[in-house]
């Protein structure tokens, strides 16, 4: 079972103000020899059909691109990239466009290539036994899910564009989600890769192997990489037993720290059983309360906060209702847990998951908002929550701190709703001052500024300060060992 996240965003922060240019045709000849490798389906040129791929659905950028290449194997795109690297032409993979740091967009020169997998859309192997799935880079998320589910498995890697995602996408973005505090991220996921280099060698690496010290791990200098390094074109992926048992509550706490405990009392008495711990405001819930249409709150009385508590096990005989219930009684008499409300059908628990989907949605209804998506260590997130809090309401009185996220593996978005009644430009104005003091605070309890949404073509400039020094002159001799012409999405990851 998935719990996919609502992400239709409000108004962004920093947008693009730097008009396209008219995109820049690629030479006669090299259209030619690309024309023979991908044959009419593999290139697109027609501006209407370039149009969805030139604008992040965020509308953070627009650029300008004079060919979007499809190539339907490995083979094509590798012959495809020699001819690219020969002439210089920069390349920009995207995948299912989801990203949320403008990771997978053109720039506005008019040189750039998009690179689109979508035809290399395979599952190539499925495997119980090895519980393993080998799967092309234009999978989408949702149809690798159905693939190990139809094989009596799951692959658990759950996010909110996963019906649009890809899993070249997901990998080269280390994607996180709700699983993370029973899964790990995208890179905990996988096994093995095949890559193509930015001069078009292939790294054959398609291993299913839990163990192999065989040198340098390259497959995990691609994950998160956001395509700037190589070009994922199928992976390894790991499978896990199907959950046989599940229980769900929906739970109003004391305090941030009542969470947390909460959280540490389902953790000491079975990790294994936690599948997703979500924490949610009362400024959140107020909102999805007043904004989503058929959202109800199943507990008797409003709170400051709440947790929803995701317990799932492959054992069909595992208790987990019995386990539930008693950890709530224990947290109950604690004073930690105020109500608690626990899921009797699959209606319910669908309902209680939609609470905390629908913050995304609720926010963008009730007004400008300003997203921060941050991590601390988990045992920092309750004082990480008070701290910006406090900070972001004297930064902007009477604006609206909205925290909610992964309590159980310390990512928060930290995010900020306008005054009521503000002008939502006057607000958005104040974005870099909203983000940077947000930044400060997760900085002073060694967090990080991008927790799963990468840095992409928005944070960049961010990299210095927070990876300076020894760290980033690594990875900047890094990217000049792989591509030293710079020509793999340029203006990603690493500062100019």
């Amino acid at each position: 079972m998935t719990h996919p996240l609502a992400v239709a965003f409000g108004p962004l922060p920093m947008p693009d103000t730097n008009p396209p240019r008219p995109a820049i045709p690629l030479p006669d000849e090299l259209m030619a020899s690309l024309l023979s490798i991908l044959g009419p389906r593999g290139i697109v040129t027609d501006p209407s059909d370039l149009e969805p791929h030139l604008s992040d659905w965020r509308g953070l950028y627009r650029g300008a691109s004079p060919a979007l290449l499809r190539p339907a194997s490995t083979e094509e795109l590798a012959a495809c990239m020699r001819l690219l690297h020969a002439a210089a032409i920069p390349v920009v993979p995207q995948g299912g466009n989801t990203s949320m740091v403008g990771g997978a967009m053109p720039d506005e020169s008019g040189r750039q290539v998009i690179l689109s997998l979508s035809r290399m859309n395979r599952i190539r192997d499925l495997d119980p036994v090895d519980m393993t799935m080998v799967a092309e880079a234009g999978v989408v998320l949702k149809t690798a899910q159905d693939a190990a589910a139809g094989a009596g498995c799951l692959f658990p890697l759950s996010l909110g564009a996963e019906g649009t995602a890809t899993i070249g996408g997901v990998l080269s973005t280390n994607a996180g989600g709700n699983t993370t505090v029973r899964y790990g991220n995208a890179r905990d996921l996988m096994l093995g890769l095949e890559i193509v280099l930015p001069d078009g060698g292939v790294i054959h690496g398609l291993r299913r192997l839990r163990k192999d010290n065989t040198g340098y791990a390259l497959r995990h200098l691609m994950v998160g990489a956001e395509g700037t390094l190589g070009i994922v074109t199928a992976a390894v992926l790991r499978l896990f037993p199907r959950p046989r048992a599940e229980a769900i509550a929906l739970c109003a706490v004391e305090s941030e720290d009542a969470a947390l405990a909460l959280f540490r009392r389902f953790r000491d008495r079975d990790e294994t059983a936690v599948r997703a711990f979500e924490y949610m405001s009362g400024n959140g819930m107020e909102m999805v309360l007043r904004h989503i249409d058929g959202a109800t709150l199943p507990l008797s009385e409003r709170a400051d906060h709440y947790v929803l508590v995701d317990l799932a096990s492959s054992r069909p005989d595992a208790d987990l209702r019995g386990l539930m219930e008693a950890v709530l009684e224990e947290a109950l008499e604690a004073g930690e847990v105020l109500d608690a409300a626990l899921a009797e059908s699959e209606a319910q628990r669908h309902a209680i998951w939609r609470l905390r989907e629908e913050h995304p949605e609720a926010q963008k209804k009730e007004g400008a908002s300003v997203k921060n998506d941050v991590s601390v260590p988990v045992s920092k997130v309750p004082e990480m929550i008070r701290r910006c809090s406090a900070a972001l309401q004297a930064l902007i009185p009477g604006s609206r701190p909205v925290p909610f996220g992964h309590m159980g593996d310390g990512n928060i978005h930290m995010n900020l709703e306008q005054p009521e009644g503000m002008d939502a430009a006057a607000f958005l104005a104040r974005s870099h001052d909203i983000m940077d003091c947000v930044n400060d605070i997760v900085r002073d309890l060694d967090g990080s500024f991008s927790a799963e949404h990468g840095v992409g073509r928005l944070k960049p400039d961010m990299l210095a300060e927070w990876r300076g020094g020894a760290e980033l002159d690594a990875m900047r001799r890094i990217k000049a060992a792989l591509d030293p012409k710079g020509l793999l999405n340029p203006g990603k990851v690493l500062p100019a």
